[in-house]
């Protein structure tokens, strides 16, 4: 499954993609196992594995690939993570995608993981996703995706650069390129106006990243700079203490407004950041499905 190909030959119709994480416990394993069931059958038409920079998390990775591929039978895309690896670390783990039989990959910088007291960073480790897709491209036939982000990655120099990159990921081989979830489609709007206008023709996706609590929706935006809009922290301020669906309700409503307004202008597709649970993009897509949108 080469997710290209999708896109290209979807026909109007958006593709619809979920993204999930290794468990990182046997509660937390038998509770994915409840959200894949629920989101298998659930309106989609990949599922996409995150990637773990330390040797156990990659491990884990390497689990769930074969647990959707093999015991699901899903179109499953498998992140790499550049950060620390070095390049027979990089062929390493593209020749395990191979083995699981992987076609797309999704190739990102990643974040050197706080938790893992094993990690050591290779001294010849790529300092670029922009570079690691290149160095793939040349040895591989994997259909290549990339990040970008409408706001501006949260290390980069201004949004501009950030737009010259998004533009190298495609010279380097990136099909597709998948962005950082938002809370105000207009900055979506106007970064994929500028990056058409910097000459970037491959499909740019919406990452959709629904609020599941106050406390997660504060700890990413820090972490991946995406802005909390007044009317969102508003919104959130008036769900009384002692409601406990009242968030994650709003967030379900907020992300299905967002959803309408990005397909009525022509997205190729929605990409849902689960964080592995499946009530909000279950109730989410299906919404969508039952209004003829997807």
């Amino acid at each position: 499954m080469r997710v290209s190909n999708l896109y290209r030959k979807a026909g109007g119709k958006p593709v619809i993609s979920f993204e999930f994480f290794r468990a990182k416990t046997e509660k937390a394993a038998q509770s994915l196992e409840k959200v894949l069931d629920l989101l298998q059958a659930t309106r989609h038409d990949y599922m996409s594995v995150t990637f773990g920079a330390g040797g156990s998390t990659r491990e884990g990775s390497y689990e769930l690939i074969d647990k959707l591929k093999k015991d699901r039978g899903l179109n499953v895309v498998a992140y790499i993570a550049g950060v620390g690896l070095g390049p027979e670390d990089v062929t390493g783990v593209l020749d395990k995608f191979k083995s699981q039989g992987i076609e797309t990959v999704f190739v990102i910088q990643g974040d050197t993981p706080q938790d893992d007291v094993d990690f050591n960073p290779h001294p010849e480790a790529m300092a670029h996703a922009s570079d690691l897709l290149a160095f793939i491209k040349a040895r591989c036939d994997f259909c290549l995706g990339a990040a970008a982000y409408p706001e501006g990655h949260l290390h980069a120099e201004s949004l501009e650069k950030d737009i010259e990159y998004a533009r190298l990921k495609q010279d380097n081989g990136a099909k597709y390129l998948m962005a950082q979830y938002f809370y105000d489609n207009q900055f979506f709007y106007d970064f994929v106006d500028k990056c058409r206008a910097r000459g970037i023709t491959i499909p740019i996706i919406p990452g959709i990243m629904p609020i599941y609590s106050v406390k997660m929706t504060e700890m990413l935006s820090a972490v991946c700079g995406t802005a909390i809009p007044d009317a969102v922290r508003d919104a959130i301020a008036k769900v009384p203490a002692d409601d406990k669906e009242g968030v994650p309700r709003y967030g379900i409503d907020l992300a299905i407004r967002q959803c309408r307004d990005l397909l009525k202008n022509g997205v190729p597709g929605l990409h849902f950041y689960t964080m592995n649970r499946g009530k909000s993009v279950h109730e989410i897509v299906t919404t969508l499905e039952n209004e003829g949108l997807v």
